[in-house]
């Protein structure tokens, strides 16, 4: 059997990093986790190819090489993936598609020939077999959760490790918590699952052994879910086997607000190598944070819980929504302030949005609030696909202004030193963690940056006070300008739009 997998292709987007990505020569920020590891999963005398779209195009020799294709997507990938299961059948391969989008809305793919949804440990076993006795079915689905035990590390040799900025692995599955706009416990439930310390340093080994050296990003929906097993076997293990390596990667990952009040955790992720963490905040304001149960996040000082994570040398992501129900027009500068007074130099601002599935999609549906459109998954395309109490263009212009004011050269350039000023890092060997593409986008951010950019005069200041007051994290310095460059771009493309005639 010829088995091709596909990932579809993202838009551009908040996390694409497209416009940053080009300083370093990469094509992508990530590759696909979910299908490298799916490909493990599949018959080892199967002939086996992988598509990243975003890293070279789907050819049509591609698709006719193949018996089956297997394609797996999030909703940001909807009008791609849509395109490749077209072309498949204009060449009559069969198609077998999972993942989130998939799963969540199986109605809109009636014709893939194979759904096989949920988690592929389960799935995917049923299907191979039906295939093996010429008897597949058009949808395998279960309730069941898989123990991650059972896990393959993903098949790393199916890409070109050098295509990607940072590599990808996976801890847990599931988060305890019930955010009523998240469809993350839909998807893998409450109860978190995890894999051996075992597991993650063979995953380790892997990626070593293939040569990567750089970033590893823990893709967990909320890394610290289980505190007393990070602190007690996992965290501990990765120290050893960095320590033992010397200390060939760093670690990004995401995490709830309250990894703050553990400091024994703070600085075991710290001494492991976790430079960065992503953060669910959503908003400063406690009506809101009430109507959505994001409980972890209320009653406590967010900026000072963001500053102590900080101060254990881990940059803190930030992701922030407007549109709740609860919002006032107040919203909008409150939550301007607040991103800059906590030095988050990446904060992703969002319009809510009920994905399918969620809590929120349900109460909205009784509302007879929802829309007759898809729910995109792009943050930056100002998009909402259900009737807001704000008016509707009160909240886009909103929006509008938090995000051209937070990305502004001289507001986002004062949050990084801003952020500087709490960032306590472990001091680690720079010259191990130079790469060459580093000095390529040196030379192309005094260019691009300092030159043809009308915020250059910013960006010379913030080398200059950088060099002056904290001298060490010049390199992190250049990388959040670049960062600060993609913003720009992405969000200067969606000025002119408007809200739909329905949001009106």
């Amino acid at each position: 059997m010829k088995a091709l997998l596909v990932y579809p292709k993202y838009p551009e987007s908040f996390w694409s990093f497209k416009y940053a990505l080009r300083f370093i020569g990469k094509k992508s920020a990530h590759p696909p986790l979910g299908l490298l590891t799916v490909a493990a999963m599949l018959p080892r005398e199967w002939e086996k190819r992988l598509v990243d779209m975003n890293v070279r195009k789907l050819s049509d020799n591609d698709i006719k090489w193949a018996d089956y294709v297997f394609i797996s997507a999030m909703a940001i990938q909807r009008d791609s993936a849509r395109e490749v299961i077209n072309r498949c059948h204009q060449f009559g391969v069969k198609t077998v598609a999972g993942g989130p989008l998939f799963t969540m809305e199986p109605e809109e793919f009636d014709d893939v020939d194979h759904l096989v949804l949920n988690e592929a440990e389960i799935t995917l076993p049923e299907f191979l077999e039906d295939l093996e006795k010429g008897t597949p079915k058009h949808i395998y689905t279960t309730n069941l959760k898989p123990d991650l035990r059972q896990t393959p590390i993903p098949l790393w040799d199916l890409i070109n490790l050098d295509d990607y900025a940072s590599m990808s692995i996976q801890y847990s599955r599931g988060c305890p918590y019930d955010c009523e706009f998240c469809d993350i416990t839909t998807l893998y439930g409450h109860k978190q699952r995890l894999k051996t310390v075992e597991q993650m340093l063979a995953e380790l080994d892997a990626l070593y052994e293939r040569g990567w050296r750089g970033s590893v990003f823990i893709v967990d929906d909320n890394f610290i879910g289980n505190k007393v097993r990070l602190k007690n076997e996992v965290l501990p293990a990765i120290i050893g086997w960095m320590e033992a390596h010397e200390h060939p990667f760093w670690f990004i990952t995401e995490a709830s607000i309250n990894l703050a009040d553990d400091e024994e955790l703070m600085d075991l992720m710290r001494r492991a190598g976790f430079v960065h963490v992503f953060v669910g905040i959503e908003t400063p304001d406690e009506e809101s944070l009430k109507e959505c149960n994001k409980f972890a996040n209320l009653n406590r000082n967010l900026i000072s819980s963001v500053k102590k994570i900080q101060n254990y040398g881990m940059q803190v992501s930030g992701g922030f929504i407007v549109g709740f129900d609860s919002d006032t027009p107040s919203i909008f500068e409150r939550q301007i302030k607040f991103i800059q007074q906590s030095g988050i130099v990446t904060a992703m601002v969002g319009l809510l949005n009920a994905p399918k599935g969620t809590k929120l999609y349900e109460r909205l549906k009784r509302e007879n609030r929802l829309l007759p459109r898809h729910f995109t998954g792009n943050n930056t395309d100002f998009s909402i696909n259900f009737i807001p109490k704000m008016n509707p263009q009160v909240l886009i212009e909103g929006y509008k202004k938090i995000v051209t004011t937070i990305y502004e050269p001289s507001r986002y350039y004062e949050r990084i030193l801003e952020f500087f000023k709490e960032f306590k890092p472990v001091k680690r060997n720079r010259l191990k963690m130079f790469r060459f593409c580093y000095l390529t986008a040196l030379f192309k951010a005094m260019f691009y940056l300092g030159v043809l950019e009308k915020g250059r005069r910013h960006y010379w200041k913030l080398l200059l006070k950088t060099l002056t007051r904290y001298p060490r994290f010049l390199p992190e310095a250049i990388t959040f300008a670049i960062y600060g460059f993609h913003f720009r771009k992405i969000f200067s493309k969606f000025q002119n739009l408007q809200p739909q005639p329905d949001q009106q």
